[in-house]
């Protein structure tokens, strides 16, 4: 399996489910479209049902707080979209193009879950941007 493609189904996944809850939703789910109907017209209008069902279960995920929900979305999308660059790889620029679009600064993309345990004198330091430390 291509590590690039993988990597790019996974933030395109990721940054499509967060999406789904943002204000920016006409302009996801027509893209989305649009890429499906360039590279795999057939399959577009199912694509289109799916985003709506999608974003739907979505909202509804959000709303009880449910992270396993919203994993299981982002997991399911970026299957989708790897098989797609899979069978048309024309489709990872165009994918790539979108993601900048929709979202400049990649930040739906860029989401952090950290769990850590520790015992005894133990210290855990954890950061999901920049930590600075100043142990003396």
């Amino acid at each position: 399996m291509d590590p690039e493609v993988t990597s790019l189904a996974q933030s395109a996944g990721t940054t499509l489910v967060t999406l789904m809850a943002a204000d920016a939703w006409q302009r996801t789910r027509d893209g989305f479209t649009q890429l499906w109907q360039r590279m795999q017209p057939e399959r577009a209008e199912t694509v289109a049902a799916e985003l709506e069902a999608g974003r739907a279960d979505v909202l509804a995920a959000v709303a009880a707080h449910d992270q396993e929900t919203l994993e299981e979305l982002r997991l399911q999308w970026q299957g989708l979209l790897r098989r797609l660059v899979v069978a048309r790889p024309a489709a990872a620029d165009e994918l790539r193009r979108l993601l900048d679009e929709l979202d400049p600064g990649g930040s739906a993309a860029r989401q952090v879950t950290q769990h850590a345990t520790a015992s005894g004198h133990g210290r855990v330091y954890q950061a999901g941007r920049d930590q600075h430390i100043a142990d003396r």
